[in-house]
C-alpha cells in the first residue's frame, strides 16, 4: 500500500524586524546559559525561547528571544520542554528573564534599535 505524504508546509519568512543575525552571532560566542547544570558539549547555538510572546501564527518569535546553548542542552531544551529545562537545567530561573539580559548586554543592541525603529 503506498501513502500519499505531502510535502511538510514550509513557515512564512519572518518579517525583517524579527531578525537580528549579529546578536545571534555574538550569543554563540558566550558560555552556555546552562553550564553547570550538567554537562556542555557541543557548539553554541541561538536558542529561541519561544513563550516570550511575539510568536505569530506559522512564525517564530524574535531572534531578540533567545539565549546561548550548547548543542547538548539546546537538544535537551526541545525534549524537555521550557517549563522542565528552566527548572531542571536553569537552575529555576526564567529563560524569558535570562533571553532578556542577553539581549540587553549585547554591544549592538542600541544601533539596531535606532536602526529599526525599536
Amino acid at each position: 500500500m503506498r501513502v500519499n505524504v505531502s510535502p511538510r508546509k514550509q513557515n512564512a519568512p519572518r518579517p525583517a524586524w524579527k531578525v537580528v543575525k549579529a546578536f545571534h552571532q555574538w550569543l554563540r560566542g558566550r558560555q552556555c546559559a546552562a553550564d553547570g547544570y550538567g554537562l556542555c558539549d557541543g557548539v553554541m547555538q541561538a536558542a529561541h525561547v519561544d513563550h516570550a510572546g511575539d510568536k505569530g501564527m506559522g512564525t517564530k518569535v524574535s531572534d531578540r528571544f533567545a539565549l546561548p546553548l550548547c548543542a547538548g542542552h539546546h537538544h535537551l531544551q526541545h525534549l524537555r520542554g521550557w517549563a522542565t529545562f528552566e527548572r531542571e537545567c536553569l537552575g529555576g530561573k526564567s529563560a524569558v528573564a535570562m533571553a532578556d539580559t542577553y539581549w540587553s548586554a549585547w554591544p549592538g543592541r542600541h544601533q539596531w534599535e535606532i536602526e529599526n525603529g525599536r
